[in-house]
C-alpha cells in the first residue's frame, strides 16, 4: 500500500472513531419530549403551555440527570430535578446526590421521568456530570 492510500484509509477510520466518541449520529428518536443524548438535551429549548407534563428520557449509553439551576425558574415554582419522588430540594442537593451512593436523580439508558410545569416562565436545567460539556436545556412555559 502506498503512503497516500494508507493515510487516506487510516485518516478516514480515525475520523469515524472520533465522531462516534463525540456523539455524531446520536440522533433523536422522538420517543420523549426531551431526549438526553451523549452530550446534549434535544431539543435544547422546548416551549409548552402551563400544566403540560414533559417527559425527559435518556436515549444515550451514558447516565444523565436533570437538575434545575437554583433560582432559574419562576418564583412560584419549587425546585425540581429528575428525582421522581421529589427528595431533592436544591441545586446543591442535586449535585451532592449525583456523587452519592443513592443517586436519586440518575437516569440510566432508556430511563425517563416526567415533570409538570404549572407556572409560566423559563426553567433552566443541566446535567450534573456533563455541565462542563454544556449539557444545558430550558423549558419555556407560556400561554
Amino acid at each position: 500500500m502506498n503512503r497516500r492510500k494508507f493515510l487516506a484509509v487510516t485518516g478516514a477510520g480515525a475520523s469515524l472513531a472520533v465522531a462516534g466518541c463525540l456523539g455524531a449520529g446520536d440522533e433523536s428518536t422522538g420517543a420523549f419530549d426531551v431526549e438526553m443524548t451523549i452530550d446534549s438535551y434535544r431539543p435544547e429549548e422546548l416551549t409548552v403551555e402551563p400544566g403540560t407534563t414533559v417527559e425527559f428520557g435518556n436515549t444515550s449509553s451514558h447516565a444523565h440527570n436533570v437538575a434545575a439551576f437554583q433560582d432559574a425558574y419562576p418564583d412560584e415554582a419549587e425546585y425540581w430535578s429528575s428525582d421522581p419522588e421529589g427528595r431533592i430540594g436544591s441545586e446543591q442537593e442535586a449535585i451532592d446526590d449525583w456523587y452519592s451512593t443513592d443517586q436519586y436523580t440518575k437516569l440510566s439508558t432508556r430511563d425517563s421521568f416526567e415533570y409538570t410545569f404549572e407556572h409560566e416562565g423559563r426553567y433552566d436545567y443541566y446535567c450534573v456530570p456533563h455541565i462542563e460539556a454544556e449539557m444545558i436545556g430550558a423549558i419555556i412555559v407560556e400561554e
